[in-house]
């Protein structure tokens, strides 16, 4: 891919994130949690919401679960959701109860999400990502690929603090 390539599609991306007034509008997500009941992005309004995509599968999604993992008991006390949406195909849906337990996760896991799902979304065309979700359910931030601690403390210090200061990079890039 050149270089050249890849800055139209930055360009275009930011274009379409921002939209032509740098307003976005809210976003909805509909799946499945583990036990086939179907959730909705949106019954999390007035809330700040850390979404996770993930796969069993996906070797970076395994570096980032523990810090995930941890970070969720600190922000959580302040109010934040962490959701996890798992882009297992039905075949390796079978893998993440184990997985899940390897990994002594406790927030709620979605699963079900697909490729349409990131676009929707505009997210990255891999795993892992993540999508910062303010209260009126705007996402604010994505980070495409394996996210730092550090990142995740700065959008979430951001939006759960004062935001008449600079907001945080509203997409970082964290793949080859």
């Amino acid at each position: 891919m050149s270089n050249r390539f890849v800055a139209i599609v930055v360009l275009a991306f930011s274009i379409a994130f921002l939209g032509a007034h740098g307003k976005s509008s809210a976003v909805d997500l509909n799946l499945a949690d583990l036990n086939g009941k179907k959730v909705h992005l949106r019954d999390y309004r007035g809330k700040i919401v850390v979404l996770n995509f993930w796969a069993t599968w996906c070797g970076p999604c395994r570096e980032e679960l523990p810090m995930l993992v941890e970070s969720e008991k600190t922000w959580s006390a302040k109010g934040v959701v962490f959701i996890g949406a798992s882009l297992d195909e039905k075949k390796t849906q079978k893998n993440i109860p184990e997985f899940l337990q390897k990994y002594a996760v406790r927030f709620p896991i979605w699963i079900g999400a697909n490729a349409d799902h990131l676009a929707d979304l505009r997210m990255g065309e891999a795993v892992p990502d993540t999508a910062f979700i303010n209260e009126e359910g705007i996402i604010f931030a994505r980070v495409l690929g394996e996210i730092k601690k550090a990142e995740l403390d700065e959008r979430l210090a951001w939006v759960t603090g004062d935001r008449s200061l600079p907001a945080p990079k509203a997409l970082v890039r964290n793949l080859p």
